[in-house]
């Protein structure tokens, strides 16, 4: 069976003013894939998205979702798509059953029809008991349930997520993205902006936009074994933030950031690079537990990329 593609970008280009937005952006996004986009702030992300869900035109360029042009059908987009914002867009002062029929509404979701979408909303976020609870009165997890289910009431077979898990615990996310799983595996495709690295490690492809411009795009794998040349020395220290200050004044060291309770460092000669952080660590008068070279993850490629893009 040949491949499809839910989403179709072609030289894409939005201007306001004198501001270029998004510049000469092409992608695909197959379809039943978790496609993610990632990117500072500022970096074009929201644009794109508005763009792709039919609510702005591009400057120039061209972009199809589910096979309906985005400028010239935008209607017939976004009746077909499901959009889930970082804010949730849930009325508070309304409970869970009065959401899911408010938004049953906005998609004209056929009555009954909604009896069986609501059943499985309710199951699958886990709300069934919570009919009549208040969307105030849920904790952030609950809402981005909620959220998800209100966004595919209409059974969509596109969904656009912006930042879905911002503000959201860890064990929250975790069973959010096995939603998310379950989704795709039934041939959903699923469009998700996201700042979490490890979350961007469980998408099947990525795209990396910086200043408007496509600079990575590929499997999580594929981008870390293209774009990631240097070494990954971790530095486990008694105080990570001096050893930051120490770690990233040396010539050995391409870039120095924080990872959790560690320091990352970028090198090209991991040899050479690890005896001058332990005498840089010796000068600081900071204690050096381990020092280990690490397979690069997503969060290594993206600091790399954007000291490199900043050099420029």
């Amino acid at each position: 069976m040949a491949e499809t593609n839910s989403v179709v970008v072609d030289h894409l280009v939005k201007r306001f003013g004198d501001l270029t937005a998004v510049d000469d952006v092409s992608f695909t996004v197959r379809s039943g894939e978790i496609f993610g986009f990632l990117g500072p702030n500022g970096s074009g992300k929201s644009t794109t998205i508005r763009i792709l869900c039919g609510v702005i035109d591009p400057t120039d360029g061209n972009a199809s979702v589910l096979g309906y042009d985005v400028r010239t059908q935008p209607e017939e987009v976004k009746k077909r798509i499901g959009y889930m914002s970082q804010r949730f867009s849930l009325y508070e002062d309304l409970t869970v059953d009065e959401n899911l029929d408010f938004y049953a509404g906005v998609y004209e979701v056929p009555p009954e029809r909604f009896v069986e979408r609501r059943e499985y909303i309710l199951e699958m976020a886990g709300l069934v008991g919570r009919e009549n609870e208040l969307a105030a009165n849920l904790s952030v997890g609950w809402k981005q349930r909620l959220a998800l289910g209100c966004s595919i009431v209409h059974e969509p077979k596109m969904v656009f997520l912006d930042e879905p898990t911002g503000g959201v615990d860890p064990v929250s996310r975790r069973q959010f993205w096995d939603l998310l799983y379950e989704m795709a595996d039934s041939g959903v495709t699923l469009f998700v902006t996201t700042h979490y690295m490890d979350e961007a490690e469980h998408c099947h492809r990525l795209a990396f936009i910086y200043q408007g411009e496509i600079i990575a795009l590929g499997s999580p794998a594929q981008i870390k074994a293209d774009q990631m040349t240097s070494t990954v020395i971790e530095v486990d220290c008694d105080d990570c933030e001096r050893a930051l200050e120490a770690i990233g004044r040396l010539d050995d060291v391409e870039e120095a950031y924080l990872y959790g309770s560690m320091v990352h460092a970028n090198v090209d000669d991991a040899r050479k690079a690890k005896r001058t952080i332990k005498e840089a660590m010796g000068a600081s008068g900071v204690g050096l537990r381990e020092m280990r070279i690490v397979e690069p993850n997503l969060e290594d490629v993206f600091v790399s990329l954007m000291d490199k893009m900043e050099r420029r």
